[in-house]
């Protein structure tokens, strides 16, 4: 019995119940049971809390009990990376060039079920100190406006960028642009900028053919860069009547009378809407009604056997933009107009186009394009131009007598006839070698040269690319302004000697006996 009663007095000292048998004895209080995973989140630093206009990268730490994730609350701050070390994060983020006033943005650190946030600062951006305030000048004249407009270019494959039917401002691979790109344009010496707009997908349905609010907001967004720059702008219709797929049909519009009307009552609900937005801005801003209109062939299409009729289809519609424009009163009862001839070929354009009746006075500017020879220009498919080109390098036409012949024959249909003419399309594309770049660079300043003595204008085809070759167009970063690579800074000064030098003994011919060797 000794044993057992042993065995039943350790079980209750065990469960401490002898305690209270005894008077005498206190009862413990409850021991807390420690937890291991105590839960902590805290920002330990940011590297710089204040980044420049320019923007570029922040650093920030983050001590955490759990693996952290982050949040920005602004699209002008993305997450480039982040890594681990025991209890520390780090996250790096981009931040985007700033095109207006200060700004701040929060980023929003979780780790299991607790939250914090750090707050980054922006500095707003400011013009360049050694840019003047900008100035833009008046015309009395379209010659005088062709004048003013000078060295171009081309905000190309941006909001003429389109996928599946709908328009998007970065659908072809530029990035967003911003203030600090126009401001760059100034500085290298571009005049004026073609800000070529599509409306696909983004209007409503007939009779109204409302225009979406936040893309027409962004457009004019975009004109106010150009403005805040001191540059000309042009904006249009753009990819909306390539090769007669959309809804500019000018082949369908040719061969059926209500197709036609139907196609004008849009032109003229579209250009009215746009017009409107814009009925407030000044001389610097011009119109132009479309792009490159034709059927499919490039101008070698059914234009070339229909008796005309596409041409005075494309007539008609130049009637009704000019007539929707200036409908809109305010600026626009004398804004400056571009007036594009079909697929805006230079020769079909002498031959066919007839300009609108308009009730201002010496207004319009005839439009065309100019990448004469395209496989050379375009393509790339030669690598060798001009007079001093090797057989089998350059194309069997399009010589520098093609150049001056062509501008020689617009000056004289139009620029000696009071009509301002501007090319809205030229250029070359980048080449791989240095001997193969040299023929680039004598085309655009032979070109810029010929146009310039001729009293024509020029905007330069930028696509954005970084490549070479085959519609490799790109000279700035359509983002931060800067050149791209190596060989966009000696393209612009080709073009701006060619277009602007009054060195003396500087002519065309000079030019011509220049070419590469």
């Amino acid at each position: 019995m000794k044993h057992i009663a042993r065995n039943i007095f350790a079980a209750l000292l065990a469960a401490g119940s002898l305690w209270a048998c005894s008077e005498d004895a206190p009862v413990p209080a409850p021991i807390p049971t420690p937890d291991p995973t105590e839960a902590y989140l805290s920002v330990e630093s940011i590297t710089p809390e204040n980044i420049g206009e320019a923007g570029g990268e922040i650093t920030i730490t983050i001590k955490s009990s759990r693996v952290a994730t982050a949040n920005p609350a602004e699209t002008w701050v993305t997450r480039k990376s982040s890594g681990r070390e025991g209890d520390i994060s780090t996250f790096i983020f981009t931040i985007a060039p700033n095109d207006g006033a200060e700004r701040s943005s929060s980023i929003t650190f979780t780790a299991g079920q607790l939250k914090t946030d750090a707050t980054i600062k922006q500095a707003a951006r400011k013009a360049p100190d050694n840019v003047e305030p900008p100035v833009i000048p008046n015309a009395d004249s379209s010659v005088e406006y062709a004048a003013l407009l000078g060295l171009g270019w081309n905000l190309g494959n941006q909001f003429d960028a389109h996928n599946n039917g709908t328009a998007s401002e970065t659908a072809w691979g530029n990035p967003a642009t911003t203030q600090q790109l126009f401001y760059k344009l100034a500085e290298a010496g571009i005049k004026s900028v073609r800000i070529p707009v599509t409306w696909l997908g983004k209007f409503g349905s007939a009779p109204g053919y409302t225009i979406e609010a936040a893309w027409l907001d962004r457009v004019a967004e975009v004109v106010g860069y150009a403005e805040n720059a001191g540059l000309r702008a042009v904006i249009n219709i753009h990819h909306d009547g390539a090769d007669s797929a959309h809804w500019l049909d000018i082949k369908g519009a040719s061969t059926d009378a209500a197709k036609n009307t139907a196609i004008k009552n849009q032109i003229a609900a579209i250009w009215t809407q746009i017009a409107a937005r814009f009925a407030d801005k000044g001389q610097f801003l011009m119109f132009e009604a479309f792009n490159e209109i034709h059927d499919g062939g490039w101008g070698w299409g059914d234009n070339r056997k229909d008796g005309g009729k596409q041409y005075r289809t494309l007539n008609e519609w130049n009637q009704t933009f000019v007539d929707a424009v200036r409908a809109t009163g305010g600026e626009n009862a004398t804004r400056f107009l571009g007036i594009p001839g079909y697929c805006t070929n230079p020769s079909l354009t002498m031959e066919n186009l007839v300009l609108p009746t308009d009730p201002a006075n010496d207004r319009l500017l005839v439009a065309v394009h100019f990448y004469d020879p395209s496989e050379f220009a375009i393509e790339a498919k030669y690598t060798e131009w001009g007079h001093t080109g090797a057989p089998g390098k350059k194309a069997n036409w399009g010589d520098e007598q093609n150049v001056t012949d062509t501008f020689t024959a617009l000056r004289n249909k139009y620029v000696d006839a009071g009509i301002g003419v501007y090319v809205g399309e030229f250029g070359a594309t980048t080449r791989a070698t240095a001997r193969d770049e040299s023929f680039r660079l004598y085309y655009l300043e032979y070109v810029c040269k010929a146009a310039t003595d001729r009293g024509i204008s020029l905007f330069f085809w930028d696509n954005g690319s970084t490549s070479t070759g085959k519609e490799a167009f790109g000279l700035f970063n359509h983002a931060t302004g800067n050149y791209i690579g190596a060989k966009s800074e000696p393209a612009v000064a080709a073009m701006l000697k060619g277009y602007y030098s009054t060195e003396p003994g500087y002519t065309l011919e000079s030019v011509y006996n220049g070419a590469p060797k």
